[in-house]
């Protein structure tokens, strides 16, 4: 990502990058370590997101959104209440009635936290995303505060509903992502 940003220019074409890490927890730029709450063999990695502490891993579908806001016309607020929107239209179409919080970005149902978000704006464009949990280990968010929010539960797709594939999911939430984007 970090690459591909550095080298756009105002022509380089957006990209939209899906991806299912290896479980690692990630720390954004300002984060504070003491929301690793426990040492654990997963690797810890500091990015140049915005945020504090999440974990990845295998079941959970990371979407990385490379785009050139300025040319889309979007800010920073606007595009994380896109990505957002996008999780919320595409689990209600499950049956899952899910919600955003301005003061606490990512998705939730019912307080529990199904999707974080973490960008990074450089040159006027973004990159890092939206990570939403399907079908996944839950237990290494129990080792961190997520989002560096105390006692904040996560939930996943899987206990919500039948959906549980990565790949329906995926293209359910591709399709809705570029109609927003693309027109």
């Amino acid at each position: 990502m970090q690459h591909f940003s550095d080298r756009r220019n105002a022509g380089t074409s957006d990209e939209i990058w899906f991806v299912e890490h290896a479980p690692v927890y990630t720390l954004g730029l300002n984060a504070d370590p003491a929301h690793l709450l426990e040492d654990s063999e997963i690797e810890v990695v500091r990015i140049d997101r915005g945020g504090q502490v999440t974990y990845h891993g295998p079941g959970q579908l990371v979407c990385y959104v490379l785009l050139n806001i300025k040319r889309l016309g979007l800010g920073v607020r606007e595009l994380v209440e896109a990505l957002e929107t996008t999780v919320i239209d595409t689990v209600a179409g499950y049956g899952v009635e899910a919600y955003a919080r301005r003061d606490a970005p990512g998705v939730y149902v019912a307080g529990r936290k199904l999707a974080a978000v973490g960008l990074r704006i450089r040159r006027g464009c973004s990159y890092h995303g939206i990570a939403v949990n399907l079908d996944m280990d839950l237990a290494p968010f129990r080792r961190i505060r997520p989002c560096g929010y105390d006692d904040l539960e996560v939930t996943q797709l899987a206990e919500l509903c039948e959906v549980k594939d990565l790949n329906r999911f995926r293209a359910d939430f591709e399709r809705r992502l570029l109609a927003r984007f693309v027109g």
